[in-house]
């Protein structure tokens, strides 16, 4: 059964690095398709680093592997994606006048995947 938790993507040192490299780098690719999650939560759910996750809300889906954050990095409940294609998969198009999304703070469900 899905569980909710609110997604915070943003930028990682790692995903600035890559970047020089491009892309499609495995690197980079890798570092924005991977969520961190609280390692509480991780165990709560019986996730290990690397076991595939979703995520959906009503923008879209995707499904990345999971990782659990450094002790203290997340609160449960929360979730650090980088910016990237998956982050851009779940939000949405409405600028509430300022000409960019909203790109921090929203909801989404998290299920394994089998």
């Amino acid at each position: 059964m899905p569980e909710l938790f609110v997604l915070i993507p943003g930028r990682t040192a790692r995903q600035g690095t890559t970047l020089n490299e491009g892309k499609f780098t495995a690197g980079y690719v890798e570092e924005t398709s991977t969520v961190l999650m609280c390692p509480d939560d991780m165990k709560r759910l019986g996730l290990t680093p690397g076991d595939r996750v979703r995520l959906r809300n009503e923008q879209g889906e995707v499904e990345l592997a999971c990782q659990a954050a450094k002790d203290g990095e997340l609160q449960p409940g929360l979730l650090f994606l980088p910016y990237g294609d998956a982050s851009s998969r779940l939000m949405g198009g409405e600028t509430h006048g300022t000409g960019m999304p909203t790109s921090k703070g929203f909801e989404v469900e998290l299920e394994r995947v089998v």
